[in-house]
């Protein structure tokens, strides 16, 4: 029978998933948690008679086991364990969209606190890789950043979102840890050290991750689908799907010939004044029978990863074309199941087949046009015949069908069917092969893509997005520009608590020796200066909205350029494009996206 050891009324309002369990003192559990208002609710009924002497900390009126850490921001994430394992007790780690503290809760004081100007959206507390130490890995507004026990920044890259979970796990089964990153693009990326290793795409925002064992780790989306995967194989998953109103037909009204076979086209609609450009699923039937209705589950596509169509009575026919728009370039199982009978029929045979969508589905092949020719590239060679990079071509775009191309050199034109930009492919004799694209995202899928068809390891290439690379230096200006503001307004603001400090003092000064104008004068002085304050204060909190905004996408396009890569050229780019920011060489950066080094 289960006894309960304590019993605690809860009298704040506790934030989702920042809850944290830490042996703080090295031997008992105690519970934290991330309250509403600001502040850390820290349980502890072991030791009740604790002074707390610090700033930070201060013992509920009303709870005599509940201390409260002052945080003074909206905290974002949370959690508990060993940083630093000479200690033998657990540190509490709180990250808000600014700093990051490191906690000694038992002997109330900071470990460290750190800013972080990419902010803290999702945290967690471990051993990654060959690095020794534990870290205390936090991801932000595109970016990943680990910390050791003294606040050393050990660790750092660069992810395609902004990061909403995190965790550390065996993907490979090397006895070593691997970190899971779930972020707003919907992908889970896995990243040993600074690489990425393994990336899987989900229908919706990861919102949480946690290791099962060995190479098994759950998963949670903001659509409420959890599941599990096995390195990177869905292992299940549980959702609410949609399921066959009809079985199998078995009355004299459902009989349909024996022979009746189902047949699927997939093709690309360049749509009309009334309906836009998009992909085309044709399926029909070998005879007369009719289609009653076709139901589609494709994760990703459809609100709510289904879609059912179910023609009039009076359009009913052998043949049913769908317009199918996926919104991103990653390959789709379409999950087919179609309802099959007669005009007369009350119920109908059930095909069910699956069908694959195509990466670069979205994608039509056209003549060229050399006065739209795109400005952006990239250009690399690989050792493969032409033959074999048609097949690539073939299995990745949905190509009409007497397109035979058999030697080199050739080139191709695709217009994107979401926004009409080209996309020109270039192959060699040499082997060298030309994407030409004012898309840099499109440029890096078409490279991983490439790579994973034929078992690439490392990959080199030159590239230059002229457009892309001029909206970033805008960028890299404005984010100088909002530091210098950002240090003004701190500056003015520890000024001001200065000057706040003394005012009080002489207004009580003024208080003690009963002269009440002075007094009064000296309080109408620090009203306006607290007004002066808040006025301060909201300039602040949009610049750093502001700032934070422009991070994101300086961090977007390191990712952008390492995606260009494969191997240790990506891992390079991204490690020398970090230094390139950190010495605020711009020029340097520019040089890396383009050329994938720092040498002339």
């Amino acid at each position: 029978m289960l006894l309960p050891v304590f019993t605690l009324k809860l009298r704040h309002k506790i934030s989702p998933r920042m809850v944290a369990i830490g042996r703080y003192d090295g031997t008992h559990p105690c519970l934290a948690a991330a309250t509403q208002a600001g502040k850390v609710f820290i349980h502890n009924p072991h030791t009740r008679s604790q002074h707390f002497s610090a700033s930070r900390v201060y013992q509920s009126p009303l709870e005599s086991d509940v201390s409260l850490l002052n945080i003074n921001q909206a905290v974002s994430c949370l959690t508990a364990g060993v940083l630093n394992p000479a200690l033998g007790c657990d540190a509490l780690l709180v990250g808000t969209q600014t700093n990051l503290l490191a906690y000694d809760v038992y002997n109330n004081s900071d470990f460290f606190y750190r800013e972080v100007a990419d902010g803290a959206n999702a945290i967690v507390l471990g051993t990654l890789g060959d690095i020794s130490s534990p870290l205390a890995i936090i991801g932000g507004n595109c970016a990943l950043q680990g910390f050791d026990h003294e606040g050393k920044d050990l660790f750092w890259t660069v992810t395609g979102d902004n990061v909403h979970s995190l965790a550390l796990c065996d993907f490979d089964g090397d006895g070593k840890k691997e970190l899971l990153v779930g972020s707003e693009d919907f992908d889970i990326r896995v990243f040993k050290e600074d690489e990425i290793v393994a990336e899987m795409t989900e229908t919706e925002i990861i919102t949480s991750l946690c290791p099962v064992y060995g190479s098994r780790f759950g998963y949670a989306l903001a659509n409420g689908t959890v599941g599990v995967y096995d390195k990177t194989a869905r292992y299940w998953r549980i959702k609410a799907e949609w399921s066959s109103p009809l079985n199998e037909a078995d009355g004299q009204w459902g009989i349909i010939p024996a022979n009746t076979k189902l047949h699927t086209a997939l093709s690309v609609n360049l749509g009309s004044e009334t309906r836009a450009a998009h992909t085309e699923l044709c399926i029909s039937t070998s005879n007369d029978t009719i289609i009653r209705a076709v139901m589609i589950f494709a994760e990703g596509i459809f609100l709510g990863e289904s879609h059912v169509v179910h023609p009039s009575i009076h359009s009913l026919s052998s043949s049913i074309c769908i317009p199918i728009t996926p919104p991103k370039d990653v390959p789709v199982d379409l999950h087919l199941k179609t309802f099959v009978g007669y005009r007369s029929s009350t119920q109908f045979h059930v095909f069910e087949l699956t069908r694959q969508l195509p990466r670069f589905s979205m994608y039509a092949l056209t003549s060229p046009d050399s006065a739209s020719q795109p400005l952006g590239y990239v250009n690399f060679t690989i050792a493969e015949r032409a033959q074999r990079v048609f097949v690539w071509l073939n299995q990745n775009f949905l190509l009409p069908e007497d397109t035979d191309i058999q030697n080199a050199p050739f080139q191709v034109c695709f217009t994107s069917l979401r926004n009409g930009s080209q996309l020109y492919i270039k192959v060699k004799l040499s082997g060298e092969i030309t994407v030409k694209t004012d898309d840099i995202e499109l440029a890096g899928d078409i490279i991983q893509s490439v790579a994973s068809f034929f078992a690439i390891e490392d990959l080199q290439v030159e590239a230059d997005f002229p457009v892309y690379f001029e909206e970033l230096r805008k960028v890299l200006v404005k984010v100088d520009e909002y530091h210098s503001v950002h240090q003004k307004l701190s500056a003015d603001m520890a000024d001001n608590s200065n000057l706040i400090r003394s005012l009080l003092v002489r207004a009580e000064d003024a208080r003690l020796m009963r002269d009440m104008k002075t007094m009064k004068n000296r309080y109408m002085e620090l009203y306006d200066l607290n007004k002066d304050l808040l006025n301060g204060y909201k300039i602040r909190c949009n610049n750093h909205t502001e700032l934070l905004g422009n991070l994101k996408a300086v961090n977007q396009a390191i990712q952008r350029a390492g995606h260009l890569r494969v191997g240790k050229p990506k891992n390079q780019v991204i490690t020398a494009c970090r230094d390139a920011i950190r010495s605020n060489n711009i020029n340097t950066l520019f040089r890396i996206m383009r050329v994938g080094t720092t040498s002339s």
